[in-house]
């Protein structure tokens, strides 16, 4: 486990009296004076964010009103100040790169009523947290937080898919899973929540912004208000709830309290954060979510271990050429075994449907699996099982679920149908989190939302859903631009934390020739497309959705998945533009990869790989037929310095780089 260097921290605390007391203006910029943000404690708490003197979001309350009509950041009166400055690394295991740079200054006021508001200044963004000193416990009935725009601003976030118009009860139950929506400020929906986090386009500049440090507090969504302001909502405490759901699996709020958290001493609330550049890429590129997270918790998280998965559930258990018959039993589990172990692939999951159906719970096993059989017939091949989990199924019995599989040789959990992110779902992450710690456990959460700097705190996270991901073409229609969604996330939703998006499909669908078949699906776009995902996702527990017949029919492209590694040493995004393509490189030791993906589009790019200059490249490239057979490729060897790349419509590329 890697230590912390400090290389430089600094604070001054001052105590305001008299005239000083009475200040009302204060500033405070990045490390390179870029980004700047303006605090005003007039009649109300409120920032402002300029970006190299242009202002890129305008005056925007900050407050909370707790039950007994008390506001905080109305008329505030500040008591004191401290500023601070902060320049060291820290380790960032499973992430992006082996350690981040943490620099900012630091800016805390504290305010009459025991309550405190701290902004950060970094140099790709502001972020700020409320905290309390209070010990009285007390409840928070809403936010009065808004973000203010211009109201001709572009927005491009994901809107709620369930529920009724204008009900947000049946909203807040959703699993973040949307295609983007376009649409100016003052377009934005008033009926229908949005989920974080949301990308604005301003004359300044851009910014995307987002929450982390999620803990035992409701998620923010933001909703319209018919002018330049975006209004903020949390989903209320639960007050009443049933089991019901996906195969009973689930928990249902069928009423909320008049309050959306509960608080009960002295804490810090979630970090808020808007990462601002003028480039696409630079936002892409930003870390502020993991930065912001909490430290790990976990003292000796050496047994961690990131790899690649052979998937069921995606190819439906399809599998040829074998004497037995496939489905969900012992026989077919042993052979997605044999084959992750021929590849190397370091996990097989067992997807949904190898516990008693509508039972939710784990210890009934149905009796066509001997799962203690598969686990040790993993073992000696080198495979690690991963198990599924229904949410009510794992939450009500969790101690005795996670220490019973630890002990079996599970290597962790991929845990389902969370769909809500109110302080009782929050505090469940945490500590489901922890008690998979405890013993040893993976925990890849799917069917939630967006990270929040969990993997940070709990580095045994190790990856998440709340993604539009390749399950969708399962059902998804020709309509639906699943290539626009691939060249969006990387800007928005990834900017939050890595994505469990369950890429790999052998079986590719051109623009034009794309259809849904649940029972064998295919991907929208071409076969690069498909490995350039694998370089331009943050995925450090990475599917292999596909079957391991398709796979073993295309050894080259199987073995260049099964051996691309799913952490990395260093990552730069070197070109793209939101919505239209991106170009990511990745280092791992002394091996770079580079992906790159396009929309719809046919794309020429000249990418600049000057900085590996003279080494040798194998290069994935869509095939001349492409645009009309997607799975067409080429596989080349060249050297690596100004290539030039032609994308077919839906294409990508993918090099490998030693």
């Amino acid at each position: 486990m890697m230590v912390m260097k400090k290389l430089f921290i600094t604070a001054i605390v001052l105590c305001l009296c008299g005239s000083a007391s009475a200040q009302k203006e204060f500033k405070l910029a990045s490390p390179n004076g870029r980004v700047t943000t303006e605090i005003s404690l007039e009649d109300q708490l409120t920032y402002s964010i300029s970006l190299d003197g242009k202002e890129v979001m305008d005056d925007s309350p900050i407050g909370v009103t707790l039950t007994t009509g008390e506001v905080w950041g109305k008329s505030p009166k500040l008591s004191s100040k401290k500023t601070q400055k902060v320049d060291h690394m820290i380790p960032s295991p499973f992430y992006r790169a082996k350690e981040l740079r943490d620099n900012y200054n630091a800016l805390t006021l504290t305010f009459k009523g025991d309550y405190a508001v701290e902004f950060r200044a970094y140099d790709d963004g502001i972020a700020y947290r409320l905290s309390t000193t209070r010990k009285t416990p007390f409840f928070i009935q809403k936010e009065n937080t808004m973000f203010e725009f211009d109201g001709d601003d572009k927005v491009t976030a994901s809107y709620v898919s369930a529920g009724k118009d204008g009900d947000f009860t049946s909203q807040f139950g959703n699993s973040f899973e949307n295609i983007y929506s376009e649409y100016k400020v003052s377009d934005m929906k008033k009926d229908r929540l949005t989920f974080l986090p949301v990308f604005v386009e301003t004359e300044g500049g851009k910014v995307c912004i987002t929450e982390t440090n999620l803990e035992s507090y409701p998620g923010l969504y933001l909703i319209g208000t018919g002018s330049d302001k975006m209004q903020s909502v949390n989903a209320p405490y639960p007050k009443t709830m049933k089991q019901g759901g996906h195969n009973m699996l689930q928990e249902l709020v069928s009423e909320g309290e008049n309050y959306i958290a509960k608080i009960n001493g002295p804490r810090t609330f979630p970090w808020r954060i808007a990462v601002v550049s003028k480039e696409d890429k630079d936002i892409a590129a930003s870390t502020l979510s993991y930065l912001l997270g909490e430290p790990s918790r976990v003292a000796d998280y050496s047994w961690v271990k990131p790899g690649k998965v052979a998937w069921d559930w995606w190819n439906d258990w399809n599998i040829s050429g074998v004497d037995f018959r496939a489905g969900i039993n012992t026989e077919t589990y042993k052979y997605y075994i044999d084959f992750a172990s021929q590849k190397g692939i370091e996990y097989v999951i067992l997807d949904e449907g190898w516990a008693v159906n509508l039972k939710a719970d784990l210890l009934q096993i149905i009796p066509e699996i001997d799962l203690k059989g598969i686990v040790d017939y993993g073992k000696q091949k080198g495979v690690g099982i991963i198990l599924w989990a229904g949410y009510y199924a794992f939450n009500r019995d969790m101690e005795n679920v996670c220490k019973y599989f630890s002990d079996m040789g599970v290597k962790g959990f991929k845990i389902d149908f969370m769909d809500r992110d109110d302080q009782l779902m929050t505090e469940f992450m945490y500590r489901a989190a922890s008690t998979c710690a405890k013993y040893h456990l993976l925990a890849d959460f799917h069917g939630t939302y967006k990270p929040s700097g969990l993997n940070r705190t709990y580095p045994n996270v190790i990856n998440f859903e709340g993604v539009h991901g390749l399950e969708q073409m399962k059902w998804e229609p020709a309509t639906c631009d699943q290539l626009k969604y691939d060249v969006t996330i990387p800007y928005i939703r990834q900017l939050a934390g890595p994505m469990d998006y369950t890429q790999g499909a052998m079986l590719n669908g051109g623009v034009r020739n794309y259809h849904p078949f649940n029972s064998e699906p295919m991907s929208q776009g071409t076969r690069c497309h498909q490995l350039g995902l694998y370089v331009v996702l943050d995925s450090p527990l990475n599917m292999l959705c596909d079957s391991p017949t398709n796979y073993l029919r295309e050894p080259e492209c199987t073995d260049f998945i099964a051996k691309i590694p799913t952490v990395w040493d260093e990552t730069r995004i070197l070109d793209g533009k939101l919505g239209e393509y991106i170009v990511t490189a990745r280092r791992s030791g002394n091996t770079w990869y580079v992906g790159g993906l396009t929309n719809r589009e046919a794309r020429d790019l000249t990418i600049d790989l000057s900085f590996l200059s003279g080494k040798r490249m194998q290069l994935f490239k869509d095939g001349v037929n492409a645009d009309r057979k997607a799975s067409d490729y080429k596989l080349t060897n060249e050297t690596a310095g100004r290539l030039q790349i032609h994308l077919a419509p839906g294409g990508g590329f993918a090099a490998k780089i030693q």
